[in-house]
């Protein structure tokens, strides 16, 4: 009996092992992203965590809020928008709650709504007042859910690539984020996540980026290295589950609830959301459609100047000039 013990043991002690090993590595890489993309700005304590953002610019001028999407952290807008909107507009850049160095209590304020709340709260507590909400992908859907909620408080919204209806196909590059059980995203986070996305990163960011190419620099300076953190899964794959459900009732309230004005700037050959399905269909709420030939999703990347000058045309048609 005890020979057949050790035998079916083997199995369980070999797998132990194994997750030991590959949470010592995950542990490893963390720390070696944190070094290489530290903390750049401020943390504003709201309820149910913590805001980290980089307040820029002028402090009476016309406010604009650059909010990231799946995956990302500030450091998105930093790479090219922010610098060249920060000599005349207010510039709040910032981590979603639960991404980069911002904190979140639980995978259930992941919810749009909730997203959209903690960070009105952190503005309210830097007295921002009426600022263009500019929202990047995912970041696209927390701006509307912001703009929904405080209709009278909200200048205009700027939406790079932004998700804003379901989809109805699974995003292949994100597929390993559809991981429903917060205990399982945990186990996975500190075990096998960040060393499966080390080996995978270059077929996902080519994926996420076509057409176009992504930068060398992308690691370090766009902050993608921060994603080999058990937190940027975690948080991620929250983010991803919460926005699959929570987009559907969000887009049934646009005709009833969306009063803010702005526009909507797609790359056309987008790999990862349709301009026509997530772009075009808000012209029916008064948003503008731009649609940019030979352009992929990662606007604000690859095409810097472009996305700032998007911005400040939205935020000079509705009565802010700059």
């Amino acid at each position: 009996m005890s020979i057949l013990l050790s035998i079916l043991l083997i199995p369980l002690v070999m797998i132990a092992l194994l997750l030991i090993g590959a949470a010592l590595w995950t542990a490893a890489l963390s720390r070696k992203a944190e070094i290489l993309v530290p903390r750049a700005g401020q943390m504003q304590k709201v309820r149910g965590g913590a805001i980290h953002y980089l307040d820029l610019g002028p402090r009476d001028a016309p406010a604009v809020v650059l909010i990231h999407g799946l995956s990302g952290q500030l450091q998105h807008f930093t790479y090219g928008i922010a610098p060249l909107l920060e000599t005349d507009y207010r510039v709040i850049v910032l981590d979603r709650p639960g991404c980069g160095y911002s904190e979140r209590d639980s995978d259930s304020l992941a919810a749009l709504p909730e997203q959209a709340r903690m960070i009105h709260q952190c503005l309210d507590a830097l007295g921002v007042r009426n600022p263009v909400l500019v929202g990047h992908s995912l970041g696209g859907a927390v701006a509307l859910a912001m703009a929904m909620a405080r209709p009278q408080q909200t200048r205009a919204l700027a939406l790079i690539s932004p998700l804003t209806h379901t989809q109805p196909d699974e995003m292949d590059a994100f597929r390993g984020l559809d991981v429903a059980s917060p205990l399982l995203r945990r186990l996975i986070g500190h075990t096998i996540a960040a060393p499966m996305a080390q080996r995978t990163a270059m077929t996902v960011l080519t994926e996420v980026f076509r057409p176009e190419t992504w930068p060398d620099d992308f690691l370090a300076r766009g902050g993608g290295a921060l994603g080999l953190r058990p937190k940027g899964f975690i948080s991620a794959s929250a983010d991803y589950m919460e926005a699959m459900g929570g987009i559907r009732s969000q887009q049934d309230r646009y005709a009833d609830a969306l009063k803010t004005p702005g526009g909507v700037l797609f790359g056309a050959k987008d790999n990862l959301l349709p301009p026509d399905g997530q772009g075009q269909k808000m012209r029916a709420f008064g948003l503008h459609f731009e649609s940019v030939p030979e352009r992929g999703h990662m606007l604000p990347i690859t095409a810097p100047g472009l996305c700032a000058d998007f911005i400040r045309r939205v935020a000079e048609a509705h009565g802010e000039a700059a």
